[in-house]
């Protein structure tokens, strides 16, 4: 039996997040795991990896063969070089805390409003009035 360590995908349409998970290389992509050892989801700004390593280093050493986008998840978390011995990567790009809302100072405002709009309103001419008017001057 080969054994395949690749990505279950989960999620809607447009939102997709995927489990790392060891698998029978003749299940299908969504099929029965073998065991889940890990997260991706890609859509998050950066990108969410949780990988297992203990786990990972496990299957690998008895043999599974990762796919092509689990090899790259696994060259970024530094678990494929720790299995072959290379020197480990840069460290991941993890998301900053986010303000729930700017603060005002920082934008360079100011506590004086104006009070009115800066473009002024055009008026609409009365076109049934203007004719009108012209004639009875003419007369």
């Amino acid at each position: 039996m080969a054994v395949k360590i690749k990505l279950k995908r989960l999620g809607k349409i447009r939102s997709p997040h995927y489990r790392i998970v060891v698998a029978d290389s003749r299940t299908r992509r969504d099929g029965r795991a073998i065991e889940e050892i890990g997260l991706y989801h890609p859509v998050q700004n950066p990108s969410r990896i949780e990988v297992d390593s203990e786990r990972a280093q496990y299957w690998l050493g008895v043999g599974a063969q990762p796919t092509e986008p689990v090899l790259a998840i696994l060259k970024l978390t530094g678990d494929w070089q720790k299995f072959k011995g290379l020197p480990a990567p840069a460290p991941l790009l993890v998301a900053e805390p986010k303000a729930a809302r700017p603060v005002f100072d920082a934008l360079g405002g100011d506590d004086e409003g104006k009070g009115e709009a800066i473009t002024q309103k055009k008026k609409a001419e009365k076109k049934d009035e203007a004719p009108a008017e012209s004639a009875s001057t003419e007369a």
